[in-house]
Order: structure tokens, then C-alpha cells, then sequence
């Protein structure tokens, strides 16, 4: 089933997750509903444990809400099958870490063109769309040939934007991004994203328990104890 509404990228509808342990069920979001549209900046911000991180993998397309609905580009997720699933993941959204995700005794170039291997992009083009990718993610050309653990933290997490951005998904879902990074190196990831976001036209999703990094989107979403605040 899919819902027409040209400017809605994301629409969660009445979102409810609960865990099985055994016999014990525990509740992690209530009723959470919401909308993204095209080309947003949104920060899904809250304390630890409060939920943020579970609609992440929601939105990300690695677990399903136990009721309720999510709709991507119109169509509910909710009823995918798990290949139609790992599709979404390859072509629709491009995942950010705070842990980088790299591969340390790889080059960078090579990190950047993995996501292309898996999607089977012909391999005369990988090297086009990497050193693209690279360019819009802001890391120095001349840092390339180095193997990721040669980086700064920095640098690292604009390799993972690279790499987020290779396959030119219209979604950017980057978890707690700056976690691992000081301040001021913190400040130019964001600010990295903000480009992406107002001069590329990607859609941004921050996840983020720090009140400073969700400012930098246009608009929060907040979520304590599983429900939606505001």
C-alpha cells in the first residue's frame, strides 16, 4: 500500500515497540507518530534509553515497530519482506556511526567503494563515484591512498559520510555522529551535514542525546521514555 504525498519522505503513524525476553515484555516507544519532509534538517534528540535509538533502526529499516506504521516515500515499510528491506538499506538511506564502522587496514578510497560492490555498480564507475562522494563529504584528496586507521577522528567520520553518500541515497541517517569527536572537529561534521543538507538537498536525520548538536538541525524531535514530547 502507498500513501501520495509528494513532500513526505518519512511518516511514522502510531509507532509501538515491545521486546520479548522469555516471558517478560517491555515497552520501548508508545504512539510515536511524526513526519519528515524532503530535504529537512531533523534531529531526533532525548536522554539515554529513552527510545531514540529503536526508531532509529526503525527508520533505518533494521527492525520493525511491533504496531502501527512507517511509511518511506509512500510505501509501508511494516510489510516488506527482509530482501526488500536490505534493498531500502542499499539504495534509499545512507547510515552514519559515532563508531565510524570503517575497515582500519583498508585505504580510504576502497572504505568508500564498498557500499558499491554490494549494490553492483560496474566496477569502471566505482572510482568516479567515490572520489565524488569524497569530495562532497570534504576530505583532502591527498588523504585518500591513506589506510582509514592513519586518520583523525575527524577525517574518519567524513570517510563514513563518503561512504553514507556513495550510492546518492536521499537519506542521511547519522547516529550520534560526533560522539567520538572533540568540539571544535565535531562542529565541522556538522557543518559538513548542514552543506549536504541545504546545498545537495539530502535529507538529514541526526540522532544525537546532546541538547548542542541537535540545535544545529531545523527543527527536534524529542522523545523521553518512549514517548514523543515534542
Amino acid at each position: 500500500m502507498k500513501k501520495n504525498n509528494a513532500e513526505v519522505a518519512i511518516a511514522c503513524h502510531n509507532i509501538n515497540k515491545i521486546y520479548q525476553t522469555g516471558d517478560i515484555f517491555t515497552q520501548v516507544l508508545y504512539n510515536i507518530s511524526f513526519e519528515i519532509k524532503r530535504g529537512e534538517f531533523v534531529a531526533i534528540t532525548g536522554p539515554s534509553g529513552s527510545g531514540k535509538s529503536t526508531i532509529m533502526h526503525i527508520i533505518g529499516a533494521l527492525d520493525s515497530p511491533s504496531s502501527g506504521s512507517y511509511y518511506l516515500d509512500g510505501q509501508d515499510v511494516s510489510q516488506l519482506s527482509d530482501d526488500e528491506l536490505a534493498d531500502i538499506r542499499k539504495n534509499k538511506i545512507g547510515f552514519v556511526f559515532q563508531s565510524f564502522n570503517l575497515l582500519k587496514r583498508t585505504t580510504v578510497l576502497r572504505n568508500v567503494m564498498l557500499p558499491l560492490v554490494y549494490a553492483e555498480a560496474p566496477v569502471e564507475n566505482r572510482l568516479a563515484l567515490a572520489s565524488k562522494a569524497l569530495l562532497a563529504a570534504g576530505l583532502e584528496e591527498d588523504r585518500w591512498a591513506h589506510l582509514s586507521n592513519q586518520l583523525s577522528g575527524g577525517q574518519m567520520q567524513r570517510v563514513a559520510i563518503a561512504r553514507a553518500l556513495v550510492n546518492n541515497p536521499a537519506i542521511i541517517l547519522a547516529d550520534e555522529p560526533t560522539g567520538n569527536l572533540d568540539t571544535k572537529t565535531g562542529e565541522i561534521v556538522l557543518d559538513t551535514f548542514r552543506r549536504l543538507n541545504k546545498e545537495e538537498g539530502h535529507t538529514i536525520i541526526l540522532i544525537t542525546h546532546e541538547a548542542d548538536v541537535a540545535k544545529h538541525a531545523d527543527r527536534i524531535i524529542y522523545i523521553k521514555d518512549g514517548h514523543l514530547v515534542e
